[in-house]
């Protein structure tokens, strides 16, 4: 009998990214975002498109970005900016933002939506991704729900929700946690998610989001959804549409091929060796250092070395297990900056 030939494995066709910028310390996260991207992902062949909200009644002030320059350098990486309405959310809750840009995307065309606050630190175009089955970031925390002593558990609370939409809230359960214990639910850290098609994946996204916010079950209570109510809708979209947790495999977005840092002193304190690199491999040329260098955190975290200070105060092996404490032994040192 003849040998089964080797297949190779099938390049990831073309998608397209999206984040989010406005005026102010989210433009020059989407700068770094696009050198990152640009340095450590040349095989990547989709659209870079930098969605961008437009002023209107849901802004106090102008929130589009600021100065020729940055869209300059934007445009020069291959970015797209690309303009949308905040019809629902705006200044009142600035995480709606990546509900209502996912309209301004090329309906039928698969995407993945990173927050600006990330470093893309190997090859993107290699994540097999699937598509069909979305998911989301699975660095989290148990940040919500929030119990309360006499307030309904995590099975009662979520359950109020997935009955709210229809869903099948027993086929979401991970059974490798125990009842009552945060894992054992669908929960994800919004920082990315993908999907075949912006706008079906928005559409419920916003259809679930609103009937969160305006009208919560009654097992909602006691519960704050701000900021939280993106990453409450979030699970049950990805449920609804075939996805969940665990479709990708592990180790690479969040791992070795993207890295969500949140803030530039966190970066610094837990990231790996290579992330640190890359972020100041992509700052170091001059005419990204002109920009970025008007922006105080950066300026005194990359280019004035506090970042290297911040990062002498941890071991990586054995880091706090909840970032509060990181955040707070940052903050005592008086590195703390965002």
């Amino acid at each position: 009998m003849a040998a089964k030939a080797k297949t190779r494995p099938t390049p990831q066709a073309a998608f397209n990214i999206l984040i989010v910028a406005q005026g102010g310390r989210l433009q020059y996260e989407a700068l770094i975002f696009a050198a990152s991207l640009r340095a450590s992902s040349p095989a990547f062949s989709g659209r870079l498109f930098v969605a961008e909200p437009q002023p209107g009644p849901l802004w106090t002030s102008d929130p589009t970005i600021r100065g020729d320059d940055t869209r300059a350098l934007l445009a020069e990486m291959g970015a797209e900016i690309i303009p949308f309405a905040s019809r629902h959310f705006g200044q009142s809750y600035p995480y709606g933002n990546k509900i209502e840009a996912l309209f301004a995307l090329p309906k039928g065309e698969p995407f993945v939506f990173f927050d600006t606050d990330t470093l893309i630190t190997g090859d993107l175009a290699a994540v097999p991704f699937d598509f069909a089955r979305p998911s989301a970031s699975l660095r989290r925390e148990g940040t919500w729900p929030e119990i309360q002593l006499y307030g309904p558990g995590y099975t009662a609370t979520w359950k109020a929700l997935y009955d709210r939409f229809g869903l099948d809230f027993q086929s979401s359960l991970d059974p490798a946690w125990p009842d009552e214990f945060w894992r054992r639910y669908l929960y994800f850290n919004a920082g990315f998610f993908y999907y075949e098609c912006p706008h079906e994946f928005g559409q419920r996204f916003l259809d679930y989001a609103l009937s969160i916010r305006d009208d919560p079950p009654p097992e909602l209570i006691c519960q704050s959804l701000d900021p939280w109510l993106d990453q409450v809708a979030l699970p049950l979209v990805i449920h609804a549409l075939g996805g969940g947790r665990d479709t990708l495999p592990a180790g690479l977005l969040d791992g070795a091929v993207s890295c969500h840092y949140r803030m530039l002193p966190l970066l610094y304190a837990r990231e790996s060796d290579h992330a640190v690199q890359v972020l100041e491999q992509v700052c170091a040329p001059n005419r990204i250092k002109k920009v970025l260098k008007s922006h105080d955190p950066i300026k005194f975290m990359v280019y004035h070395g506090r970042g290297q200070k911040v990062r002498a105060l941890f071991d990586r092996d054995d880091l706090p297990r909840k970032e509060q404490a990181i955040r707070n032994t940052i903050k005592r040192n008086g590195f703390w900056m965002r």
